[in-house]
């Protein structure tokens, strides 16, 4: 009986897409998907809450070679914490699909620390049969060249300084900068809403905080060529105790900053209103993050809605299919975002208490 260790040929790839909320993560995946060649599939997604829109978005996909069943979703928790529970199971069900999958995407939440993942790689259970082709940090390059991690960096500084029962190390920047740490490559998102200048104070801030050789891509949409996310071959567990992090002294870290809920919600008459709507709840409710899908009065296509801040980009995606016509929408902002105040908003209510 053959009793030899795999090789890394009998190991699936799977590459670890991490960055902060409303960088791009769930676009550029559903490009890889819509523009890969002989490859097939799966992806696990890392959803913030018991939301389910990320999921949703790559499924609505329709990729032969990454069919729904091999989109699995994980939403009892941030992965780099509940890996025992949720992250394994998941990887053995990819696993036992058939045909084989050939590379596997793990899509974290804008919290994900990637270290604890990848550590992950080395258990019994995972290191003989799957290997981290390598950690992909994808950045808001727009905000990063006004010198924030996020869009809304500077209000949540604000807000934090404010409040005196906070610690004032602010754990953005701090999960911003283990996500770089832990980088294999670096993918720089919306190239497109910035100019020459922007480019290079945004490339200055990554090599600044890069500790290692790190290649840095920019891109707009998340249009990259597969390739060059894919078949990186780095087996990152094997280098990860080498990446150093703000939390490599801690048991675990906390995810109780934000709060997010799903606002339903009905058929539209005019989009460019609508998202004239969810900026106002970014500037008027301070919220983080929106993303979803929406109905819209005489189009048989869901309009797919990504907003960070009061920047908001909407585009009709597919088809609705034998799901109920009726919108839905998460929102994501600090402990403590008014989900009355949002629902008004979002509702065209003028006055908000």
């Amino acid at each position: 009986m053959n009793t030899a260790a795999p090789t890394p040929l009998d190991r699936v790839p799977c590459t670890i897409v991490t960055g902060f909320l409303g960088s791009g993560k769930t676009t550029l995946i559903r490009h890889v998907l819509e523009t890969v060649k002989g490859k097939r599939l799966a992806v696990i997604v890392n959803e913030f809450g018991d939301v389910g829109i990320d999921g949703e978005i790559l499924r609505g996909c329709g990729i032969d070679t990454c069919p729904e069943e091999n989109i699995v979703e994980l939403a009892n928790g941030c992965i780099c914490c509940t890996v025992a529970d949720d992250f394994v199971p998941a990887l053995d069900a990819i696993l036992a699909r058939s045909p084989r999958v050939d590379h596997i995407l793990i899509e974290t939440s804008g919290l994900a620390l990637p270290k604890p993942l990848v550590q992950a790689f080395h258990w019994p259970a995972i290191r003989s049969r799957v290997t981290v082709d390598g950690v992909v940090a994808v950045v808001d390059g727009a905000a990063l060249a006004d010198g924030r991690v996020a869009h809304d960096h500077d209000a949540l500084s604000q807000q934090r300084a404010a409040d005196a029962s906070l610690d004032h190390d602010d754990p953005i920047e701090e999960v911003f900068d283990d996500q770089i740490a832990c980088a294999d490559l670096v993918i720089l998102t919306k190239a497109d809403l910035i100019d020459a200048a922007g480019q290079a104070r945004a490339r200055a801030a990554l090599d600044a905080e890069l500790p290692r050789g790190v290649r840095v891509v920019s891109v707009t949409e998340g249009r990259v060529d597969p390739v060059v996310l894919m078949g990186l071959g780095v087996g990152t567990e094997n280098d990860i105790e080498n990446r150093r992090t703000h939390h490599d002294n801690e048991a675990e870290h906390d995810h109780d900053d934000f709060d997010s809920f799903v606002v339903e919600v009905p058929e539209i008459a005019d989009p460019a209103e609508f998202a004239a709507r969810i900026a106002r709840a970014a500037e008027e409710a301070e919220v983080l993050r929106v993303k979803g899908f929406l109905p819209v009065a005489g189009k048989p296509m869901r309009l797919l809605v990504q907003a960070v801040g009061p920047r908001v980009a909407h585009h009709f995606d597919r088809a609705w299919g034998a799901e109920p016509r009726v919108g839905r929408l998460v929102a994501i902002g600090l402990k403590g975002l008014d989900r009355a105040k949002v629902e008004a908003i979002l509702a065209g209510e003028r006055e908000v208490a």
